[in-house]
């Protein structure tokens, strides 16, 4: 046994290009379970998968020796690379993402959020949530590259 232990988990938030309601809900279950195993094959941890047509939220565990933007590259053009062979359909990500560190204590919180993103939504704009996640973790912002 090694002596190197850790807990690195995050829930990540990303949208498409624009906020364009690309991911459509007739194969969006297939394109959630697909990012499920790209996490896996990035020997990453698939803890929740979900989302809306404007954006996918995850969260994942990671090892030490990840490198998130490395990570996230990967996984954005994974996501990317499947939706392309979709008939018809032509995407692409925002350019940036939003990542946030969850305690142990809070994956349950985190993953059950994740769970009711439709339900959620209803209330709540995708832009109004982000904004929140954003303060909530503390996290300055220029609002011009929130739309």
């Amino acid at each position: 046994m090694g002596s190197t232990y850790y807990s690195l988990h995050y829930h990540w938030v990303c949208s498409t290009k624009h906020r364009r309601p690309l991911l459509r809900a007739e194969w969006r279950l297939r394109f959630h379970q697909y990012l499920g195993g790209t996490i896996r094959g990035l020997e990453g941890v698939p803890l929740k998968v979900g989302g809306l047509e404007d954006h996918v939220h995850l969260l994942i565990g990671l090892k030490p020796v990840h490198r998130i933007s490395d990570f996230v590259r990967e996984l954005k053009k994974a996501g990317s690379a499947w939706i392309t062979q979709v008939p018809g359909e032509q995407f692409h990500w925002q350019d940036g993402y939003s990542i946030f560190s969850v305690s142990a204590g809070a994956l349950d919180e985190v993953a059950n959020y994740i769970e009711r993103q439709e339900e959620h939504h209803r209330k709540e704009s995708f832009e109004d949530e982000l904004k929140r996640l954003l303060e909530e973790h503390g996290i300055r912002y220029d609002p011009q590259y929130l739309l």
